[in-house]
């Protein structure tokens, strides 16, 4: 797979990555620390944390790093983004879940868990959006979705089937992981069109 990077406007591009990865590792955190049910991709994650015994956010980037290879039957290319999807995501929700509190109300819980839902939304609008590569598992949503697939169902195809999987490995899930499951392909689809940065410079 080649490295590629656009120049084009790409001060304003890296203001759209590198937020909208923090902002990603934050609403993982947001949901972890709900207590209400996590992503499936969590949920998956969690399930590997059960067997290896590694911090959340180091099983995040080794499993970014195994996804990014699925990408070569879909003959997706990473960017900058890509890479620093990997590696800041997991660092983010690690640093994130350090700092949050412990809601002990369900009122608080279940404020951490829409905010993080609806966080993590914009955070995939902002960096794909940006243009210097999706995500290893966004890439799998955009490489399929390219083969003539809606990005709605595409993106909560690839939920459902990671959050059965890491139920398998002895993940939880719970009513903020259906809630996940089935607003994120709505959310991605709304937030990406709206949040991508213009090829087009002014005037052009």
């Amino acid at each position: 797979m080649a490295l590629t990077t656009r120049i084009d406007r790409l001060p304003r591009r890296l203001l759209n990555l590198y937020p909208g990865l923090v902002l990603f590792g934050a609403s993982m955190a947001l949901m972890i620390a709900s207590g209400l049910g996590l992503g499936p991709w969590d949920v998956f994650h969690q399930g590997v944390a059960e067997h290896t015994g590694l911090r959340f956010g180091w099983i995040v980037i080794g499993t970014g790093t195994v996804v990014l290879m699925l990408w070569i039957p879909l003959r997706q290319r990473p960017g900058i983004g890509t890479v620093s999807n990997v590696v800041v995501v997991g660092l983010a929700v690690d640093a994130t879940l350090a700092v949050l509190p412990e809601p002990r109300h369900l009122a608080l819980q279940t404020t951490f868990l829409v905010a993080g839902i609806v966080a993590n939304g914009v955070a995939t609008g902002l960096y794909i959006g940006a243009g210097l590569g999706p995500g290893p598992r966004d890439g799998l949503m955009t490489g399929l979705a390219q083969r003539g697939h809606s990005i709605r169902l595409v993106r909560t195809f690839i939920e459902l089937s990671v959050l059965a999987i890491g139920w398998l490995l002895g993940g939880v899930a719970g009513v903020g992981t259906v809630l996940y499951a089935v607003s994120i392909g709505p959310l991605a689809h709304y937030f990406i069109p709206r949040l991508t940065v213009s090829r087009k410079g002014p005037g052009q």
